[in-house]
């Protein structure tokens, strides 16, 4: 079965032994998991794969017009944030005192609108912030999509199964995305020289060309 859920819901829902698999941003996860530590509660899951999507990274933001020279100047300061917990980890490690202001949404309006000094927020292109005034100066979590699964002792075996040969696809679609297929028409005496140059080019195809002695036709998968 497969469940659509809130993305804030399904660490939880891991974690908690609901479903066995979930896609989720780690940037959500590393939350919730620090959350639950906080609360004494159980934190048990496993990373399977780091997914080739949602690419972004949570950073701190401060107006163009501020002098920033670095994170002293956010000390004591109002900071508007859906990740409370990950930007506490990030001042505490510094021993610097902040104020969150927790937002679960638009928290880029939060310093027009007066409710904080800086923010702390997902950025991908940084074209939201520059619209709001602002501009990045600290990445504080670099995140991405991942699949997580509930530890492996939970699982029933048949489900094993499905989940190793779900992770094999995953894997194998992630590897063909970073690979190309080259075609190419050369020379037979530098044939060597280009193989050694391509990854990957153990075992090329090599194909007579008709009419043409001194060519060949080389497929490289690299």
């Amino acid at each position: 079965d497969v469940m659509l859920v809130r993305d804030d819901d399904i660490p939880g829902l891991i974690m908690d032994g609901v479903v066995e698999l979930g896609i989720i941003g780690s940037n959500v996860l590393e939350e919730k998991r620090l959350i639950r530590l906080s609360s004494e509660e159980p934190v048990l899951y496993t990373i399977l794969q780091n997914l080739d999507f949602g690419i972004c990274r949570l950073s701190l933001s401060v107006p163009l017009d501020m002098e920033y020279s670095g994170i002293l100047c956010l000390k004591n300061s109002r900071i508007a944030t859906s990740y409370p917990n990950l930007l506490k980890r990030y001042f505490d490690n510094k021993n610097i005192p902040f104020k969150p202001f927790v937002l679960n949404g638009s928290v880029e309006v939060a310093y027009n609108s007066g409710l904080a000094d800086s923010i702390c927020d997902l950025v991908s292109t940084g074209s939201t912030l520059a619209a709001n005034g602002l501009r990045e100066v600290e990445v504080i979590y670099n995140s991405r999509a991942c699949l997580i699964s509930q530890e492996e002792k939970y699982i029933s075996s048949e489900k094993r199964i499905f989940i190793r040969k779900f992770l094999n696809r995953i894997q194998g679609v992630i590897k063909a995305r970073e690979s190309k297929y080259i075609m190419l028409h050369i020379n037979k005496n530098n044939l060597k020289k280009v193989t050694d140059l391509l990854k990957g080019s153990e075992h090329p195809t090599i194909l007579e060309l008709f009419g043409c002695k001194n060519k060949v036709a080389l497929h490289i998968v690299s």
